[in-house]
């Protein structure tokens, strides 16, 4: 496997997303409240004339959330079902290949990354939890839902 990962932080932890699933890596200063959302969705922004919906991973990992009113966002822009999001991260980080396949996770993580993890992915920095994009916009109450 030759895939190449992009290296972001969330809730303090170094975590890599699949990169071809990102457009672009951005810093939003402006969000807009969502009355009723899930708690997870953060707002709405706007980026190249296109709305995003800003997701809080931290949030979405049933984790506290950070201040989201202070200052500019590091965000990753993805698109699934024709839809743009903005995945809010505590910080990016890099972009590196990964030396293999995901292999399973074999240890107890938390029941938010456990639902987001694809598992882990070996890098020249060594191994990083890779991060379920999909998973992340659905957040934690999808798979409450869904049992």
């Amino acid at each position: 496997m030759n895939e190449l990962l992009l290296v972001v932080r969330i809730a303090g932890q170094r975590v890599a997303l699949p990169a071809a699933r990102i457009e672009s890596v951005v810093e939003l200063d402006t969000l807009i409240p969502v009355p009723r959302a899930a708690a997870h969705v953060a707002g709405l922004s706007a980026l190249r004339s296109r709305v995003l919906t800003v997701i809080c991973c931290r949030r979405s990992l049933g984790l506290a959330a950070p201040d989201l009113s202070d200052g500019v966002l590091e965000a990753a822009v993805t698109e699934v079902d024709g839809h743009h999001y903005a995945l809010i991260v505590d910080g990016v980080e890099d972009v590196l290949e990964a030396a293999g396949d995901p292999t399973p996770v074999r240890a107890a993580m938390g029941e938010g990354w456990e639902r987001v993890s694809s598992g882990m992915v070996e890098s020249e920095e060594g191994a990083l939890l890779l991060m379920d994009v999909e998973g992340l916009i659905a957040g934690p109450d999808a798979a409450r839902q869904a049992a």
